[in-house]
């Protein structure tokens, strides 16, 4: 399955538009790796347990992506967007990714 940001993909002409797909995960947060991250945050540099949990998010939402897109019989998923939000008080967060399910032209 291929996946781009762009309305098309170069070289690879659409068929047919099968319709929007999208995946919402939502990952609860740790009370732990929140008060690491506070501790990072004033001494400076990247949250690696936080990113982590992004990175697992994301994937598990494009898993969910293309299982989508090929339940409609499609080849590809275009115009692919992702978003993130704070959920709730509890600090949870939210990974949200849509695109264009479309069948390629084959040649």
């Amino acid at each position: 399955m291929k996946f781009s940001t762009t309305p098309t993909l170069e070289g690879n002409p659409i068929a047919d538009y099968c319709g929007v797909v999208t995946s919402e995960v939502i990952l609860g947060v740790n009370i732990f790796r929140d008060f690491f991250a506070g501790i990072r945050d004033i001494v400076g540099g990247r949250v690696g347990s936080y990113e982590k949990e992004l990175a697992k998010g994301r994937k598990i939402a494009f898993e969910d992506l293309e299982k989508q897109a090929k339940a409609m019989g499609a080849d590809a998923v275009v115009g692919v967007h992702i978003g993130y939000e704070s959920v709730g008080k509890d600090n949870m967060l939210m990974i949200l990714i849509s695109g264009t399910a479309v069948k390629l032209s084959r040649p």
